[in-house]
């Protein structure tokens, strides 16, 4: 028996039968979220807080941090992709995944890349980092639902032109069209500015935070003016505060935009101005050939200090001063009559620079007009001549002569080995501070002519040694190289001990003795030793004596009078070996 159907029937009927494709497409939607988490446990997996993005496994990754992991001080490289030796949880707090109650999320694995940035966010300061060789990203996971975020793709500059969907039809989705954005011209930098610069920014709460973005404006227009750059000046920052915090290092950025987007980012410290500990902490951590410093070029540290420094600046500035850093003070807001008595230092510039000529020294009044002195210091820090401080081959070795005067030599030709010597010492910034030069005659004796300390200008050390009087004897060069290495380098050692030492062998005979055990012993002291032969000076005998390579470190000429052709290639070997060390 056929049943009448209703009109309601008709409606529920014809409503059930529409709502069928939206029903269709949800379960759509569900299907393409099981595939996504699919290879993947619904059951987070719990790590700790120093759990690293490199220990994790799976390309995807579901993992549960626990609470309170600031405390850890979790380290973290890197803003939005994170290096794989950050703390995972540490990244998913600093990406504002969750708060310090902890939680899930989802972390995507990525190959490695150049220049993390360094970033503060959600009470977590990450790192900068210049490479490395894996990455990862932290999305959310919600109580009931996995917000799937994929990882970051090349941005397409597309817009989606698609017409609407009818309804109950599934959208078939297009092929996304990426267009490849232009490369951006890389700087090559200012080429007559190859300086290395670390400038301790001010980050105490003297300061305050609207002045420390002025002074950080103050930076950026000084990195614009002094054009950084690959082959130009590379430029890092420290924040001086209670305990000092490196921002980033000299190859972190290396193009303008980069570099003014990094000092941007910069958060603010607060604390105590001390621009003491900040120095030292440049010194011995900042500036290393690991962490992209350039051999052969001056290193700099622009110290900026509103008002005064809290802390001692002495210390520091001689180990900034032995380690051949040149360090400019920037001053601004000289203390008024009633905070004299507060400052512990009044002299604290003039005691800090190693010159104290005004060329390493700036005083601006004001954090609100700057602007007049960014081209001053930016030409300071491109007069590279000027750089008194850098420790180069010119005044930061010790020379010692070990010069032979026996009889075969005679009087005229003693005096054009001396000549020649003069010349090659002339040749260095000598000073008590600088390059210093001893020298020692032989024959079967020895005879100390005068020591590394003894004279303390560039001019007393020339008269010294063209008034060396001719001993005349035999010839002894091994028992010579054991007597100047004791006599000049064992007891007269540099405070620091800094200065890298030479010995400079000059004869014109074979040595009654042997050469060979007395100059390994030498190279074994970290003396590096040239041999300078002349006329009947055996070929076994000099190459016996020098230093590895040997034909690098060895020099002949027949007659006295050739010596002289050997002064600037000479100091040419001594500054490579210095470069090459340094």
């Amino acid at each position: 028996m056929r049943m009448p159907i209703s009109g309601n029937s008709i409606r529920e009927f014809t409503l059930n039968m529409l709502q069928w494709p939206l029903v269709l497409h949800l379960i759509g939607l569900l299907s393409l979220i099981g595939d996504a988490y699919g290879s993947e446990s619904a059951v987070p997996m719990p790590i700790t807080c120093t759990t690293r993005g490199a220990d994790l496994t799976e390309t995807r990754q579901l993992v549960l941090c626990p609470s309170d992991c600031a405390q850890y001080r979790a380290t973290v490289f890197g803003t939005g992709v994170y290096a794989s030796v950050s703390s995972v949880c540490g990244a998913a707090t600093h990406r504002g995944v969750f708060g310090t109650s902890g939680g899930s999320l989802m972390v995507h694995k990525l190959q490695g890349r150049a220049n993390y940035l360094g970033s503060y966010s959600h009470g977590v300061h990450s790192q900068p980092l210049s490479r490395w060789t894996a990455s990862f990203t932290v999305t959310s996971r919600g109580r009931h639902f996995t917000k799937w975020v994929s990882p970051p793709l090349e941005v397409s500059s597309q817009t989606s032109t698609a017409a609407p969907v009818p309804p109950g039809r599934v959208p078939v989705k297009k092929a996304t069209v990426v267009k490849k954005l232009p490369k951006k011209p890389i700087s090559a930098g200012n080429r007559d500015c190859q300086v290395d610069i670390a400038v301790l920014l001010d980050g105490s709460s003297n300061i305050g935070r609207r002045r420390f973005i002025l002074q950080k404006s103050f930076i950026s227009k000084l990195a614009m003016l002094l054009r950084v750059g690959e082959n130009g000046p590379h430029l890092g920052v420290v924040q001086t505060s209670d305990m000092p915090r490196t921002e980033f290092y000299l190859t972190n950025y290396t193009q303008p935009k980069d570099v003014l987007f990094a000092i941007k980012e910069i958060a603010f410290m607060g604390g105590n101005t001390n621009t003491g500990k900040a120095i030292t902490h440049t010194v011995e951590t900042f500036f290393s050939t690991d962490l992209g410093v350039r051999r052969g070029h001056p290193r700099v540290i622009v110290a900026l200090v509103d008002g005064w420094p809290s802390d001692s600046l002495a210390e520091a500035a001689v180990l900034a001063r032995d380690s051949g850093i040149n360090l400019f003070m920037v001053t601004v807001a000289k203390p008024n009559p009633e905070e004299v008595s507060r400052v512990s230092d009044l002299d604290f510039v003039k005691m800090s620079v190693c010159r104290d000529n005004g060329f390493f020294t700036l005083s601006m009044p004001s954090w609100f007009s700057t602007t007049k002195f960014i081209k001053p210091l930016g030409q300071k820090l491109c007069s590279i001549d000027q750089m008194m401080c850098s420790r180069t081959c010119y005044n930061s070795v010790n020379l010692a002569f070990l010069i032979d005067g026996s009889s075969s030599v005679g009087e005229g030709n003693f005096r054009l080995m001396l000549e020649f010597i003069a010349s090659v010492a002339g040749s260095f910034e000598v000073s008590d501070v600088g390059t210093r030069v001893g020298a020692v005659q032989f024959t079967y004796d020895q005879r100390l002519e005068f020591g590394f300390a003894q004279h303390a200008t560039k001019e007393e050390n020339l008269r010294a040694i063209r008034g060396i009087p001719y001993m005349s004897g035999g010839t002894a060069t091994g028992d010579a190289i054991t007597y100047a290495v004791r006599n000049l380098f064992t007891n007269n050692k540099r405070p620091g001990g800094r200065a890298r030492n030479f010995l400079i062998v000059v004869t014109d005979g074979q040595s009654y003795d042997d050469v060979r055990g007395p100059a390994k012993a030498a190279q074994k002291e970290g003396i590096t030793v040239f041999s300078v032969g002349i006329a009947w000076a055996p070929m076994d005998d000099l190459r016996a004596m020098a230093t590895d390579p040997q034909e690098a470190h060895t020099f002949f000429t027949r007659e006295f009078s050739g010596l002289e052709q050997f002064q600037q290639p000479l100091v040419k070997s001594i500054c490579r070996d210095f470069t090459e060390a340094n």
